[in-house]
């Protein structure tokens, strides 16, 4: 019988394949890594197959193993360049939403109120956000030495982001000076306390797309996401 020379020759072919293999390693290719372990692998099957031994024959379980693992690596690849270009159209897609707020007002989170005036009075714009329905809410302003010089009450506001603008009418009458002020928020539904949160504008003046993703420039806010973003002005 034959059978010793037969495995023989097969691992002397095997040895001979995995050797070509290797060199192929350092030579360039515009295949991917995928294809050409696939192509090793089809080469060793093919050379396995036909230079098995008679007596000890390839297991087809073990055979349809290896080729579902092929397959699968081979799916993988092609999932994520699906996805990275999936990625690339998200990014593209916000990199638009972005620009089309460059000179526009936003709220984010934040608490600081800048007070201006012009030929038409004074006026500050700023916001608020309720975790839920609220019976009572009241936005407290206060100068730099944290003293109150104004406030106001609202009535029935429901969860989520809004707005309201002061015209720098303080408690005892009087027009507040321009510049920075703060904002503090209290909230309540009944004798239950609300949580909420106060929100500054900004006006945003640049966007900038980095391997973070989008970012916009707003003033003193450097580098917002479009989630950052609780309301347009």
């Amino acid at each position: 019988m034959t059978v010793s020379s037969t495995t023989d020759t097969s691992k002397s072919t095997y040895q001979s394949l995995i050797a070509n293999t290797d060199t192929s390693k350092t030579s360039t290719t515009t295949t991917s890594k995928t294809e050409e372990a696939q192509t090793r692998f089809l080469k060793l099957l093919t050379t396995q197959l036909k230079n098995q031994d008679p007596m000890n024959p390839v297991d087809n379980a073990q055979t349809t193993s290896q080729l579902a693992q092929i397959s699968t690596v081979d799916g993988i690849e092609r999932l994520n360049s699906t996805l990275q270009g999936l990625v690339g159209s998200q990014r593209s897609s916000e990199t638009l939403q972005a620009a089309a707020l460059v000179g526009r007002g936003v709220l984010v989170d934040g608490n600081q109120l800048q007070l201006a005036s012009n030929s038409e009075g004074s006026y500050a714009i700023g916001g608020f956000t309720l975790g839920a329905d609220a019976d009572t809410v009241k936005i407290s302003i206060m100068d730099a030495s944290g003293v109150e010089v104004a406030s106001e009450s609202l009535t029935d506001q429901e969860a989520g982001s809004h707005e309201f603008v002061w015209d720098g009418s303080t408690t005892n009458g009087a027009v507040a000076a321009d510049g920075k002020y703060t904002i503090k928020i209290t909230a309540s539904k009944g004798k239950t306390a609300v949580d909420s949160s106060s929100l500054e504008m900004a006006t945003v003046v640049s966007v900038s797309n980095g391997d973070n993703g989008v970012s916009l420039n707003a003033g003193r806010f450097s580098k917002l996401s479009l989630s950052d973003i609780r309301r347009i002005i």
